[in-house]
Parts: C-alpha cells; structure tokens; sequence
C-alpha cells in the first residue's frame, strides 16, 4: 500500500516521511504517527515536523498513541522511529509525565516554561536555611558549571526529581552535558554512537554494561540527552579495574596495558581525610570486628584497599566531569548523576572535579527519601549539600 502524509506527499513505504509544515488537528497528527510506525526495518529517519503551537496542544494525544504503538510494534528500527518523531516535543512531553507540573509559557517569546512544584518534593536550601521551590532550584543550578545530583540508588522520586532537573536546566542553558556514574569510560564508544543514531538501542545496551534498573532510573535522562543532542558521559571507571584495586591496591594500575590504564584517571590523590573517615565509618559492617589485633590490622587493610578502589571511581569520574566541562566550551554545563556518597559534602567526586578547574562554580545537590517530605527537617542533613531534595520514600517491597 502507498502511505501517503496528511498532505497527500508520497512517504514512500522505505522510511521517509515528508516534512510537514504545520500540524492543525488530532486526526492529522495521528496520522503522522501512523506512517512512521509502519516504517520498515531499515533504520530510516523520520523527518522532523515544524512545531506549531496547535501541534505542541496535541501532544497529549501523541504521547498516548506513540506509547501505545511503541509498545508493541516487535523491531528496534520502528520503535526508534516513533522516539524521532517525538524529538521535537521533548519538553513537553516531560512536562506531561510529571503529571501537569508545567505551566504555560508566553507565546512566541521564548520565556522557559516554568514547573510548578512536584507534590511530593520539598527542596532546602542550606545557606538560607528554608525551603525554595523547585523553579528556584532549577534557576539556581542552572547557573554553575558544574551540577552534582547525589541519589540513593533505588530511589524512584530522587529519579524523578532528576529529571525534572536536568530538562529544566535544559531550558535555562542550551550547551548541557550529561555525566553519569551508571556507565564506564570503556563503553562511551557505543554510548556515543546510540546518541548519534548510529546503533540501536538493543545494541548499545548489549554493549554498555547498564545497571539493572536502567529502564526506569537512567533511560530517561539519556533520551532526553538524546533528543537535545546532548552529550553524555560514560564517567566511572570499568568495575574490573576498580575490582582490582579493592583486591591489590593502587600498584595494580601499573600493571595494566596502556589502554586500560587510559580507563582510570590519570592523576590519582587518595589521602586519608574526612573523606576517609566517613568512608571507613560507612564500612565497618565489611570487617570482621575487633577479634583480635591481628584481626583489626586485616581489617583495616581491607578498608585501606576498599577506600583506594573508592579513590580511584572519585578521580576517574571527578577527571572525566572536568574534562566534559573543559571539552564543551564557553558556556557549557556539566550535570553530573551519581551515588550521593560520591559527591556529599562536596568531597569525593565533587572534590576532584574542582581540584581539576578551581575556578568552575558548583552546586552540590542531595536526595534524601523521608515518610513525609513537608515536614522532614534538616538539622545536621544541611551540611551533605547545598540543596536537599526530600522526597517520599517508596514502602518496603513485602513478600508474596
């Protein structure tokens, strides 16, 4: 059959879609999607609609029926299709998934839509010590160079929050870089040429090593990377030679060949600080107790060695954040996601990035999942961050 556009233009059953000026009714628009959905598996590419103010009113529609079809249809190529042909809408689509907290920005001038503040977040500003709403958190992390947002790692509203943050960012400074911990420096490769449309996405996830919870948690952030063209930093160190360090301490690094060491950062400083101590103070149920001396002197070694693999992930992240910051040029932010103990109190990660370039400006940024977000207090949570983002715990999982 000869799919044809909403204009009667020839798309052609080879993947082309004809470039359609303006996008006026519901019917047209699902037509649209119809064609791309029938695209073949040819990795075609969808021509992207000019955005027309009746379009951007329809994308609810097109958010329900893309989900729809992109659930089902069985190829990569045709799923990737209806993603392309959402790119235009990015914005506003994240702003339907956080469930309307979008307002409406003025028309044709180009003022940033701003959120209103998600229910179940509460953010706190530890310098002035009082709650601020989560415009002010966007406007303010929007003006450094470097944003680190510490999560705990199964938390789904920290997820969430972060990524409100990063399209709200997106909308104040168009030159955005997105750093992770979640991907190793080895993989950047294949996570590069996913952005660039190069590779599906089921080859780069077979390539990428992502973490479990990569669907829900991290595939968010990307996408959006990846519909503003946004780079996206492979960060951490491989989990092998982090192993190795754990096991054998840093000499190991000067076993490895050339382009493995390449993988960890080059300069290492791995003194024992306050850093130190809260990262033995967090470890101490790895040990064996105090037994004996022979016992605690094993111990410690364990610690020491654990602490130097920890050294190791900071400087490797920390230097591939500077380099980011470095590489995108005058303008250019570097939002950096990771386990909040890599950037609490502006050490870890935070510390080595800034040790790199003294001179970039910093917003450290804390998840901490409470019962009750409105009435969580900060008292000696304030000094982990200069922002705490309080948001409701999810209940624990029960057993069937």
């Amino acid at each position: 059959m000869d799919e044809r556009d909403p204009r009667g233009e020839s798309a052609g059953s080879m993947g082309r879609l004809a470039t359609v000026k303006d996008l006026p009714s519901r019917t047209e628009f699902t037509a649209i999607i119809k064609v791309a959905m029938k695209l073949n598996d040819d990795g075609g590419v969808v021509a992207r609609p000019k955005a027309a103010p009746k379009a951007q009113a329809l994308v609810p529609a097109v958010l329900s029926a893309a989900r729809a079809k992109n659930r089902t249809a069985k190829s990569p190529e045709v799923r990737r299709a209806g993603e392309q042909l959402m790119r235009p809408y990015a914005g506003q689509l994240i702003c339907l998934l956080m469930a309307g907290a979008c307002a409406s920005s003025h028309a044709g001038s180009g003022t940033p839509v701003a959120p209103r503040e998600p229910a179940s977040l509460r953010v706190y500003s530890s310098a002035a010590n009082t709650t601020i709403s989560f415009s002010d958190l966007i406007a303010t992390a929007a003006k450094a160079d470097m944003v680190f947002l510490g999560e705990q790692h199964d938390d789904p509203e920290t997820h969430f929050a972060e990524l409100a943050l990063l399209e709200g960012i997106g909308r104040l400074r168009p030159n955005v870089v997105l750093s992770l911990e979640m991907f190793e420096r080895d993989v950047q490769p294949a996570l590069d040429a996913y952005l660039a449309g190069r590779m599906s996405e089921a080859d780069f996830l077979a390539a990428s090593r992502p973490w479990p919870q990569y669907a829900t948690d991290y595939r968010p952030l990307v996408q959006l990377a990846r519909a503003r063209g946004w780079p996206v930093i492979a960060a951490n160190v491989p989990r092998p030679i982090a192993s190795a360090v754990s096991r054998k301490g840093l000499s190991v690094l000067d076993t490895l060949s050339a382009a493995s060491r390449a993988y960890a950062a080059r300069e290492l400083s791995c003194p024992h600080d306050r850093y130190y101590d809260l990262f033995a103070e967090s470890t101490k149920g790895h040990s064996a107790g105090g037994v004996s001396t022979t016992v605690d002197t094993a111990a410690a070694g364990m610690t020491n060695r654990f602490y130097e693999a920890q050294c190791v992930k900071d400087e490797t992240m920390g230097e591939s954040v500077a380099q980011a910051l470095v590489r995108a040029g005058t303008g250019a932010i570097v939002v950096h996601v990771d386990g909040a103990f890599h950037s609490d109190y502006g050490l870890g990660t935070a510390a080595r990035a800034r040790r790199r370039l003294p001179v970039a400006s910093r917003v450290i940024i804390t998840g901490v999942p409470v019962a009750d977000p409105a009435n969580a207090t900060a008292d000696s949570l304030a000094a982990r961050a200069d922002y705490l983002v309080f948001t409701r715990a999810s209940a624990p999982k029960t057993k069937d």
